[in-house]
């Protein structure tokens, strides 16, 4: 039987799991505009999580039952060790009707999918700026969610920066990159605000330059079209201060340095849905 549209203008949105990324996600929808707060709900039992959600308009729940129930599209949001517990005790709510999403890192669509009865399914891997409106999500779309289901969940977590749609066999290597990614990215920039220091800065404006230099570094690689290597490549005047920088970053093997840990994270993820 084949799946009923969810009704873009109407649909309601239900996060299972109230925590930070839930928090952020419902926020960007809110900013943008994508849904209105009072057709986002959710339930959590700590008062502090309840607060941050009523905060900006989400309406709180007593129970996760009444949050299916009341949603067309349920997003699970929970630890990757709980979900499969979650997803099985409000199986008997999850109709072929409702859209189902689960950004649990490492769970994979075919044991979902068993879980909840159905393979109306999409899988998404964001990052942790989401929480600034600059993730970089991927999805993956499981046997029964349609085209127009993958565009409506585009559309949501378009709302907390870029989205792209891939394979789920990729979904390791993407949380290798972009997973993981952020953490490679502050060590750099601390790396990078403590050669500043070394160098006489004041610890504060080292800071605040490093991260800035990062921040349009990314925007500069996004934006104009140019491959990285050339974009480093015009900076780099002959004979001048940059290329003598990269060469010491060459000489230590950066590039390889952030490919394995690339080839680590994503190794180590294949690990963590093997088990």
């Amino acid at each position: 039987m084949e799946a009923l549209p969810i009704p873009t203008d109407t649909y309601k949105l239900g996060f299972i799991g109230a925590g930070k990324m839930a928090e952020s996600i419902a926020r960007g929808i809110v900013r943008s505009g994508v849904l209105p707060p009072n057709r986002i709900s959710t339930f959590h039992p700590d008062p502090s999580r309840r607060q941050a959600f009523e905060s900006f308009g989400v309406h709180l729940l007593s129970e996760n039952d009444d949050v299916v129930e009341e949603s067309d599209v349920v997003i699970f949001s929970v630890k990757p060790q709980v979900v499969k517990d979650v997803v099985s005790q409000l199986r008997p709510l999850l109709s072929r009707k409702k859209l189902l999403v689960s950004i649990a890192a490492g769970v994979k669509l075919k044991d979902l999918q068993e879980w909840a009865g159905h393979n109306r399914f999409i899988r998404v891997m964001p990052n942790t700026p989401s929480a600034v409106g600059a993730a970089a999500s991927v999805l993956s779309l499981g046997g029964g969610a349609t085209e127009q289901d993958g565009d409506l969940i585009a559309k949501v977590f378009g709302s907390i920066g870029k989205t792209w749609k891939a394979d789920e066999k990729y979904f390791d290597a993407v949380t290798g990159l972009s997973g993981s990614g952020p953490a490679y990215i502050y060590l750099a920039i601390e790396a990078l605000a403590d050669g500043g220091v070394a160098a006489g800065l004041p610890r504060e404006l080292a800071l605040g330059l490093a991260s800035q230099t990062v921040l349009g570094a990314a925007s500069m690689a996004c934006h104009t079209g140019k491959h990285p290597g050339q974009l480093k490549d015009d900076v780099a005047s002959p004979g001048g201060t940059t290329i003598a920088g990269v060469h010491e970053l060459e000489k230590g093997g950066f590039r390889g340095i952030l490919m394995n840990a690339v080839l680590a994270a994503a190794k180590r993820s294949r690990e963590f849905s093997r088990s």
